[in-house]
């Protein structure tokens, strides 16, 4: 666990009101198996329900999420606020571990190399077109390469009040075995380019070699295969039993219906993040983004609401993929897999994105009909209606001193 538990990457920064750099997550484990999340004292950042549900909800796939020697069933997760900085996590039910492990392998898939040029102002479609036809034309053409990317990326914006603000980049990616055409070749190309292509060309960086890159290949073995040790502080070792195997699997949940999205009008067109958390990130080449709502209310909305097919129209990159649903009502979350959205995996992906951290922002950012009732049930504060409040809350916090939870019998601290 790392500091995104601690109010780090969280959807709601104006529940952060100490924004020194966030604590480190402590897990104080009782017999029973709950633990209580909480941070060092006198530190930043906050532990809430909301925190501890997007770390929960961070690069998982379905609830049962699978380790060597037990199942978490994450949908059987109970969070309860005790104290301030204080999350109570009980009720945790596991089940045999599967007959399988997972084991990850990265090797060399090749090379690459990224030029970002610039366009300015007028006509940056025809101009960004022009770019990439000589850019390619000089190379000997796409098919020279063994995977090409091409993304405008439009940042401009009519009669733009700064030069900055009339510029759209055009990201030209190249990947290859052979290091030489993706190394000088390109870098050659790219200045000649700018001398002969649109008006007002220029590029984000000066032009670079080539650059091998990796690929995650995960695979699945028999458990059988894998002795489990444990080292013991005195140096010695010990082989420990395995648990009886078992398949993975989930609770079934009923599919949503769409016509029970009748009983939600009247709505208003606003950005999901109005009512909706998330945290994205990735799973080798899948991203994964989990989304959470504060209320049984806008649970039952967004649980009918949030389809996959809904999903695919809010990020059209997710439009040719496959996109698994998973429910987590106890978190009052969702959890959706886009299959393949980052290729290879991190090291391999052309997106500018290469581990889809900001994915799940993204999705927050996208408008869609939420029933009035449901905002305002809870429709969290923006952070510019609160700016002065925040502020000030900080102060005060500051010059508070230290608390120094105690443990509760039958709990040992540690940090995670």
């Amino acid at each position: 666990m790392r500091p995104q538990a601690t109010g780090g990457n969280y959807s709601w920064p104006h529940e952060v009101t100490d924004r020194r750099y966030p604590g480190f997550p402590i897990a104080e484990v009782a017999a029973d198996g709950s633990s209580v999340i909480t941070k060092h004292p006198n530190t930043g950042g906050i532990v809430s329900v909301g925190t501890v549900t997007a770390q929960l909800l961070y690069e998982i796939a379905e609830p049962a999420y699978p380790n060597p020697d037990v199942v978490a069933h994450f949908d059987t997760i109970t969070l309860t606020q005790q104290q301030p900085d204080r999350v109570r996590v009980s009720d945790v039910r596991g089940s045999a571990p599967p007959d399988t492990a997972k084991v990850a392998m990265n090797y060399v898939g090749g090379y690459r190399n990224t030029m970002t040029f610039v366009l300015t102002g007028l006509d940056i479609e025809d101009k960004a077109a022009w770019t990439e036809g000589l850019l390619f034309d000089i190379l000997g053409g796409k098919d020279t390469f063994a995977e090409t990317d091409v993304r405008l990326m439009r940042f401009d914006t009519d009669d733009a009040p700064t030069n900055e603000q009339a510029t759209a980049h055009l990201r030209i990616t190249v990947k290859d075995p052979d290091a030489r055409k993706v190394g000088r070749a390109f870098s050659g190309a790219v200045m000649e380019v700018i001398l002969a292509g649109p008006a007002g060309l220029h590029t984000t960086t000066s032009p670079t070699a080539e650059s091998a890159y990796g690929v995650y290949w995960p695979a699945l073995i028999p458990a059988d295969l894998i002795e489990q040790r444990v080292v013991l502080p005195d140096g010695t070792t010990r082989t420990t039993g395995r648990a009886e195997h078992a398949p993975v699997t989930s609770r079934p949940l009923p599919t949503p219906d769409p016509a029970t999205m009748a009983e939600w009008a009247p709505t208003r067109t606003v950005p999901l993040g109005r009512i909706c958390g998330a945290r994205s990130g990735d799973k080798g080449g899948n991203a994964n983004v989990g989304v959470w709502v504060r209320t049984d209310t806008a649970y039952a909305w967004l649980r009918d609401h949030l389809t996959v097919d809904r999903l695919r129209a809010l990020i059209p990159e997710a439009s040719p993929l496959t996109v698994r649903r998973h429910e987590l009502p106890n978190l009052r979350a969702l959890n959706f897999v886009l299959v393949g959205l980052l290729g290879e995996g991190v090291a391999a992906s052309v997106r500018p994105d290469p581990q889809a951290k900001g994915l799940g922002e993204y999705l927050r950012s996208r408008h869609v009909p939420i029933p009035v009732t449901v905002l305002e049930e809870d429709a969290p504060p923006s952070w510019q209606e609160d700016d002065h409040d925040v502020w000030s809350h900080r102060r005060d916090q500051s010059s508070r001193p230290p608390r120094n939870p105690t443990l509760e019998p039958g709990q040992r601290r540690r940090s995670v």
